[in-house]
Parts: structure tokens; sequence; C-alpha cells
């Protein structure tokens, strides 16, 4: 007996049975398929908080804010005045040094150029002598006031005081300011004029006793030269207003932290020195004959 042979048909249900076996895995691919546009949103998210960060805007409100604080730690000692100096000086004194030194140097340069034998080296040696000490005492002087400091130029030397450190102003027959370690100043710049003071005083209506102006001053309640009032306000000498300027930034700063240091006191080579070679060539051309 012969066994019958396999029909094709018999075994094509085989296939597709080996076919589906791998058709599960697929399953993985599609999520994985799914889940790749997720991965490009997660990157792109991170980019969009990043930005703020990395913005001028941020940049510059992150070095404002670093600034602010340093600024903050720095404390007031390291800020300067707010404002430039005061300056007081006297005109009629500026105006008169520059006419003298005028005249002088013309009458000078006259002599060298038209004078005989020691005549040219006389007036050489007269005006390094005369030329600076006319300068101290008439163009020099000078009173520079901040919020901080007072500086003194005076004719040979240029005093610095902290606001701390002063003690107080006084107008009598000169102006005058005290240091707390017992230092004396005197303003050069701010000449008392007694002439302007009785002026003044002669214009008040309270020192007149209620009288007129011009029509006779009243000696009760008046107020001496030495010691003006500082209540008379506008009608007072213009340099007794100038030292109530001074007072009342002494008064208002004196106990500021940006006010204290010490007293510093520098002298005027630059005048005292061509001042004596002058001196000493007179003194020996003169002795010479």
């Amino acid at each position: 007996m012969t066994t019958p042979e396999p029909q094709p048909s018999d075994r094509e249900p085989a296939e597709p049975a080996q076919s589906t076996e791998p058709a599960e895995p697929a399953e993985p691919a599609d999520s994985a398929s799914s889940s790749e546009p997720s991965e490009p949103s997660a990157a792109s998210d991170s980019p969009a908080t990043s930005e703020p960060a990395d913005s001028p805007a941020a940049a510059s409100a992150a070095s404002a804010a670093s600034e602010g604080s340093a600024a903050a730690s720095a404390g007031p000692a390291a800020s300067g005045p707010k404002y430039a100096d005061r300056i007081y000086r006297s005109t009629s004194g500026f105006v008169g040094g520059a006419l003298i030194l005028a005249l002088a140097c013309w009458l000078g340069i006259d002599a060298v150029a038209v004078g005989e034998g020691n005549t040219p080296w006389l007036a050489l040696a007269a005006l390094l002598f005369l030329v600076p000490l006319v300068a101290a005492y008439t163009l020099v002087p000078a009173v520079y006031a901040n919020e901080d400091r007072l500086r003194v130029r005076n004719p040979f030397r240029t005093i610095t005081l902290p606001w701390g450190r002063v003690v107080s102003l006084r107008s009598g027959y000169t102006n005058e300011v005290f240091s707390d370690d017992g230092g004396k100043y005197q303003l050069w710049a701010l000449p008392v004029s007694l002439r302007a003071r009785k002026r003044a005083t002669r214009r008040d209506p309270r020192v007149m006793g209620g009288r007129a102006p011009g029509t006779g001053a009243s000696r009760r309640g008046g107020v001496a030269p030495g010691a003006p009032d500082r209540s008379a306000g506008a009608d007072r000498a213009p340099t007794d207003r100038s030292m109530d300027e001074l007072r009342e930034l002494h008064e208002n700063r004196g106990g500021e932290v940006s006010a204290q240091g010490e007293v510093s006191v520098r002298w005027s080579y630059e005048i005292i020195a061509p001042s004596l070679a002058g001196a000493v060539l007179l003194a020996v051309l003169l002795g010479l004959g």
C-alpha cells in the first residue's frame, strides 16, 4: 500500500503561523514611533524656560542688582559731595591785586628794558620778591565749602577741615574757624568791614528801635560791631552773610559720616620760595651797591 503524499494545501496554513509571530514585536515600534515626537517637545520646552535667563533684560537687571549691592556695601564713606564747592573770596581785594600786579610788571619791565648798570637786576629782584607777595595777599585767598569739608586758602598755607572737626565759626573784628584740636585759623578771603557792618545795622529797623533809617540810631538794643546779630536777615554785611552760610553748613553736616576725617595743613612753598629768593637777591645787590 502506498501512503498518500501530503498536498500543497496542507503546508500553506503553517506559513501564516510563522508570519504572525514576528508581527507581535511591531507594537514596540509603534510605541517608539509614538514616543519620538514627545522628545522634541521636551527639548523644545527646555530652551523656552532658559531664554529669560539669557535675555538682555535679565542680564541688565542682574548687573544693576550687583551694582546696587556693591554701592550699599561701600557705605556713605565712598560717596563724594553731591554739589560743587561754594567759593568765597573778596572781589575788591582780587581786583585791587590785579591792578597792583599790572602796575608792578609795567614798571619792572620798563626798568629792565631801559635801565643802566644794576638797575635791570634790581628790577628783576624786586619783581621776584614783590609779585608772589602781592598775589598771596590779594589773588590767592579763598574759602571753598561743600557738604563734607571746609578748605581755607590763606596767603601762605591751605587748611582743610572736615565739618566734623569744626567746633565753631566766629565773627568779630576778623572771621575765624576753630577746630576740635584747639586750632584757630583766620579766613583771609572774608575780611570784616566795620563800615559795611555799621551801614547794615543802620538799615535794620529792629536795631533802629522803631525809627526810620537815617534819623539817628538808638543805642539801646543795638548790635556791637564785633558781635553781629545773625537774625538781621538781608540787612547784613556781605561777609557776615557768608559766615552765616558756613555756619548753616556746619550745623547741618557736622554729624555726617562723610564729614569726618583729619585736619590737614599744607604750606604754599610755591609762594614762599620765590619770594625768599627775590629778597636774598635784592639784599645782595643792594649790599654790593
